[in-house]
Formats: C-alpha cells, structure tokens, sequence
C-alpha cells in the first residue's frame, strides 16, 4: 500500500480575502461607511487642511476598522439583518404560570 503525501499551501484559506485577512464583503462595507465620513469631514469642515485631515482620519479610521472586523465573525450588514429580524420577530412573556394559581391568589385562596 502507497501513500502519497500531498503539500498543502499556508494561505488555502486566504481565497476570497483582501491580504489574507479581510473578506471582499467587509472591505466594501468599511468603503461604503468610510468614504462618505472621510469626505464630509474634509469638504465641509470650516478648519485648515492639517485640522481637516485629522478630523477624517480621527472619524473614518475607527468607523472603516469597525466594519472591516465585523461582528462575531459576520460582516456588519448580515448582523444588522439578524438584528433587526430578531427584533421585529421577538415574542414577548408576560405571563408565567398556571391560570389556576393566578386566579387562586387573586380570590385570597
């Protein structure tokens, strides 16, 4: 019986991913939610350039970094959905116990 040994490359589960690390999703998420607070900051802030550019990147880094993580291994948008499904769909438990008991206690039994 032969067996043959097959090299399994380090980075097999790099595909799909910006640098090995960020998928495509979330990459486009932090882009979408960056850019427009990077630009806004640098169009309509009434400060010189210096001032401008620090405002941006003070915004736009922890916002882009925020989305190109995720949350729990999801990117941002699909947890937004889950979220929001859970939210909308949630039963809410406003009686617990026996109609029996209840109605007992009430009547001083």
């Amino acid at each position: 019986m032969s067996y043959q040994n097959w090299h399994i490359p380090a980075n097999y589960t790099d595909a799909g991913k910006l640098f090995g690390m960020f998928a495509i999703r979330n990459a486009v998420e932090a882009a979408i939610l960056a850019g427009p607070c990077i630009f806004c900051s640098l169009r309509f802030l009434p400060f010189s350039i210096t001032t401008k550019i620090i405002a941006a990147l003070v915004a736009g880094i922890p916002l882009g970094g925020f989305a190109l993580i995720g949350v729990r291994d999801d990117c941002l948008s699909r947890f937004l959905s889950t979220w929001w499904r859970w939210r909308r769909g949630r039963g809410v438990i406003t009686f617990r116990g026996s109609p029996d008991k209840d109605n007992r206690r009430r009547r001083g039994k």
